[in-house]
């Protein structure tokens, strides 16, 4: 939304919103930081963001629109679907004919209106409004999904019940025979039920869902955001229905109910498509169901937009460069390593270059690259795939992670005989990798000719647009300095030009969710990163079998930011908050 300075100043004197003389200082500051005035306005405390906003909607002529105490229909809003909703700020209030009313933080946002044009077919209509209002139209997706959800898993249930066992006499979970197991995975109730709960845990943005039998119960939960959440109790009835449902979807061994069982299968939820990875693990009250739910595409990332930036972006875009050598992803399960991977060689995806993979499991498909997945249950593992892969002229391979010494050794060879080999760790930390390797037996001497970069990395919440601005306390600045170099954090800070070159601790900004609510403050996640360049003095460490610990303090002192210090940058940039860092750096 542009607005010239002169017509913003003149507004907002006549409106008695500012004084000139405020307005003229500000004005001042924003040009030497090269800064946006409204931006300024806002972070001097003198307009507040959704005050800014009704100016702008006044002044370019656009109606405003507030949300508060309405209640919109649940066919209307659930035209943006929610992931949407939430990332871009935009709700649908109004449909009539065709014609769509949306309301929005920002309505130069025109990729999400034209997303919702094609999704919808209908004339976008954009209208301002503020952030409450935003806030309180997000709560009703999740009341009306509730709603729809629970008719249907009402209705369902109820015909299980009725419909389970012969003559009226129901069928304990475990005894039925496979038979009765496929009638009752084809039956309506069965198909409905695992079709509600995928499209409700896909609208609701989770990776995971859940299903845990208990006494009485059977209790779903979704994983949002790397949090577990109660989602509902069914009655313990409908166990044994959705598991043979999901055991024919996944294609497992429907009267197996004492081992553990893995599958996939593929689905669509709201035009997307999604890869769903299943694990079933026998409990003391029945089959606990894990599924993982994957979107098929991750084309479009880039290395900023899942966290990476300034010398560890640099250091990225430099190691992928290269036509050989290794570059490492590292952290534990759910921290993003195949995330930046994928990222990598959605980068390098050329039509000059061969790239192959070697997955367990394929968590995404892409476009023009051989993906292979690994079968070790019969013969077909990392090792003997990426022995085979070589042999198929490839200019880049990844291989989903290094498991053992015989994969580990393949992977250096491949890395030394011509080609950029990519591969993920389960270490804690970058520096940590170095030490895992040599544990599998890689030569000191092969690690220094073929290492170029490793990647720890941790995920953490986003902060929605719902958040405050506060600055630390005394007592809160020295315990920053006891968690991270402080000093280090701030010279990032200033190259990077997010503060004034005079800037300290005590008057840079945090931000955190407003009223408290933490759980409801956040949307989304993104990396943390530390990025360790395999530079020459590093190669001598290595070479003198050096701890990790001296690696990474010799990384630091080139300028690599750790993990913890790159949350603490992005919580300045308010991304994210100093809690959710320690959270997820600490656990």
């Amino acid at each position: 939304m542009y607005i010239s300075d002169a017509h913003l100043k003149s507004f907002l004197a006549d409106a008695g919103l500012v004084s000139l003389k405020d307005f003229e200082s500000v004005e001042k500051e924003a040009k030497t930081e090269g800064r946006p005035i409204g931006e300024m306005l806002t972070a001097h405390s003198l307009l507040g963001e959704d005050e800014l906003r009704r100016t702008y909607a006044y002044i370019l002529g656009i109606p405003f629109v507030s949300l508060l105490g309405t209640t919109i229909p649940y066919d209307t809003l659930s035209l943006v679907p929610e992931p949407i909703a939430r990332r871009n700020n935009i709700i649908a209030y109004s449909h009539k004919g065709n014609e769509l009313e949306v309301a929005m933080l920002d309505t130069d946002d025109l990729a999400a209106i034209d997303f919702i044009k094609k999704k919808t077919h209908l004339k976008i209509q954009p209208r301002l409004t503020d952030s409450a209002s935003i806030k309180s139209a997000l709560k009703q997706y999740q009341q009306g999904l509730k709603d729809n959800l629970g008719e249907v898993i009402a209705r369902e249930t109820e015909a299980l019940r009725v419909g389970s066992g012969k003559n009226g006499v129901a069928v304990k979970e475990g005894e039925e025979r496979a038979e009765d197991l496929k009638q009752m995975a084809e039956g309506v109730p069965a198909v409905r039920l695992v079709d509600t709960l995928l499209r409700h845990a896909n609208a609701q943005g989770a990776s995971d869902i859940h299903i845990e039998p208990e006494e009485e119960t059977l209790l779903i939960r979704y994983r949002i955001d790397g949090i577990l959440h109660d989602a509902m109790e069914l009655p313990k009835h409908a166990a044994p229905a959705i598991t043979a449902r999901i055991k024919v979807l996944a294609n497992m061994r429907l009267d197996e109910h004492r081992l553990p069982q893995d599958g996939r299968f593929g689905a669509e939820s709201s035009g997307e498509k999604l890869s769903i990875r299943v694990s079933i693990l026998p409990t003391y009250y029945g089959e606990k169901i894990v599924m993982r739910l994957l979107r098929d595409s991750i084309s479009g990332f880039t290395l900023e937009s899942i966290g990476f930036h300034g010398a560890a972006l640099e250091r990225m875009h430099g190691a992928v460069r290269k036509t050989t050598g290794m570059i490492l992803a590292c952290g534990p399960t759910g921290s993003g390593k195949s995330t930046t991977l994928y990222t990598l060689l959605d980068i390098i995806n050329t039509p000059d270059v061969n790239i192959s993979t070697i997955e367990d499991p394929i968590e995404y498909q892409m476009r023009r690259i051989n993906q292979t997945q690994v079968r070790p249950e019969i013969g077909f593992t990392f090792a003997n795939g990426l022995r085979s892969l070589v042999r198929q002229d490839p200019d880049i391979i990844m291989v989903g992670e290094i498991r053992d010494k015989e994969t580990a050794s393949l992977a250096v060879n491949a890395a030394l005989t011509g080609h950029l080999v990519l591969s993920t760790l389960h270490t804690n930390s970058a520096a940590g990798a170095v030490a895992r390797l040599l544990d599998m037996g890689v030569e000191p001497f092969l690690l220094v000719s073929t290492l170029r970069v490793i990647i720890g990395q941790r995920l953490v919440r986003c902060l929605t647009a719902d958040k405050e601005k506060y600055e630390l306390s005394r007592e809160e600045q020295q315990q920053l300095e006891r968690i991270v170099d402080a000093g280090n954090v701030l010279r990032a800070l200033k190259e990077e030009k997010a503060v004034p070159k005079d800037a300290t601790w005590k008057t840079v900004p945090f931000y955190r969710p407003k009223g408290g609510e933490h759980a409801a403050g956040y949307s989304g996640r993104v990396g943390i990163h530390e990025a360790l360049p395999v530079t020459s003095t590093i190669k001598e460490l290595i070479m003198k079998g050096a701890t990790g610990d001296d690696i990474e303090k010799q990384a630091r002192s080139e300028g690599m930011l750790t993990m913890s210090e790159d949350g603490v940058f992005k919580a300045v940039h308010g991304i994210t908050t100093i809690e959710e860092v320690l959270r997820v750096v600490t656990e």
